[in-house]
């Protein structure tokens, strides 16, 4: 059947989704969105619509790598880190005109982390974190008037990242402290709900209409963490002498960029398939990049699957894992010229990502005067 290029246009919007670093999930790469909504259907608003909704993240990083390649036998021996994440974003996006919008995310997460090296290495055990990770704002602008433009356009946002999370959630260490007893340490930075820096977003939204089915989308996002560390200690210097220069956290920077392709069967669904490239850089744009980080990046094959209905969308992607990175960082690389000796830390990485996004759209529907009418009325 034929539909309306309005509504292609919107089915199109709903695959072409912008989750941040919601990225292919890794000890390197914490959970995190674009600011600016996170779905570019939600930032296609007239004047006063609102939507709202709910992202949902789940991964299991277990897979070691140094550099690019993949340490098997962390697995095979059981010294292998896992980590779970949940995480929800709460978001809202709010229709300024038919070209800017706003939104705000409030992110919660819940996380566990299991190991043998943070525990004495003799027995595994488990810490914990959760709570309301770091809440962003921001607006974003098309270029060109999507209600004239309805073959492609192109929006640019920034926003905020303000440190409403807890950066130093604590949980019980076991086998570290005097004589071998429990201690209460911060758990690791991949757990940590927030980061403890205010930051700046930058990100980008773009489609392209091929045909009256197929369209082209891309998006990405940069996250400027400009604090160089947040001053919660890591306890790595404990592990071993030459760790001393990673005793404290990092802020670090994180990025993600988007590019596929999506189609629509019908007027309520539709299916996309792209790639993705998520990253925690080596450096940070701006201030200093020492203290502890994992830097990591990972470049996945995105297929996802949509259903539309009047004011609902249902979304799931699921990234896949296709290459994956622990690339020497700023400590590694100093204690390699302190020692004389290679170093290149490891990070653990999952197969896959689960992304599940649910919104509702409430349109304007008050009745607006004939402009011609608006003077009388306004002197009554």
């Amino acid at each position: 059947m034929q539909l309306s290029k309005p509504v292609f246009l919107l089915f199109f919007l709903v695959f072409a989704r912008q989750h941040g670093v919601s990225a292919q999930g890794c000890v390197a790469i914490r959970h995190f969105s674009s600011c600016v909504g996170n779905n570019l259907e939600n930032n296609i608003l007239n004047t006063g619509d609102l939507q709202f909704g709910v992202n949902y993240r789940y991964f299991k990083s277990f897979r070691h790598f140094r550099g690019t390649e993949e340490e098997p036998d962390r697995v095979a021996n059981g010294t292998e880190v896992i980590n779970h994440s949940h995480a929800w974003d709460f978001f809202l996006t709010y229709g300024l005109s038919s070209r800017w919008y706003a939104a705000i995310t409030l992110p919660t997460v819940i996380n566990t982390r299991s190991s043998l090296y943070e525990h004495g290495r003799n027995e595994r055990n488990t810490t914990f974190s959760r709570g309301l990770a770091d809440i962003r704002l921001g607006v974003g602008y098309w270029i060109f008037d999507p209600a004239s433009h309805l073959k492609g356009n192109l929006a640019l946002g920034a926003g905020l990242k303000l440190p409403t999370g807890n950066y130093n959630a604590t949980d019980i260490f076991y086998n570290v402290g005097p004589e071998g007893s429990p201690e209460v340490r911060p758990v690791d930075q991949s757990i940590q709900p927030g980061d403890g820096g205010f930051g700046i977003t930058l990100d980008y939204q773009w489609y392209q209409q091929l045909s009256t089915s197929l369209f082209l989308y891309s998006g990405g996002f940069y996250l400027i963490n400009p604090r160089e560390t947040n001053e919660i200690r890591t306890f790595r210097e404990t592990l071993s002498p030459i760790l001393e220069n990673e005793a404290i956290m990092s802020v670090p920077d994180q990025y993600s960029v988007r590019l596929g392709s999506s189609y629509s069967f019908s007027d309520r669904f539709s299916a996309s398939l792209g790639g993705r490239f998520d990253a925690v850089p080596v450096k940070d744009l701006i201030g200093g990049s020492d203290g502890f980080r994992r830097p990591g990046n990972v470049l996945s094959i995105d297929p996802g699957i949509g259903y539309m209905f009047q004011g609902f969308s249902l979304n799931v992607n699921v990234p896949f894992a296709v290459r994956r990175e622990r690339p020497q960082s700023v400590t590694d690389r100093e204690t390699e010229i302190n020692t004389g000796n290679p170093r290149n830390g490891d990070a653990a990485f999952a197969d896959y990502v689960i992304n599940l996004s649910v919104a509702y759209r409430l349109g304007n529907n008050k009745v607006r005067l004939d402009p011609a009418l608006q003077d009388p009325f306004n002197n009554q």
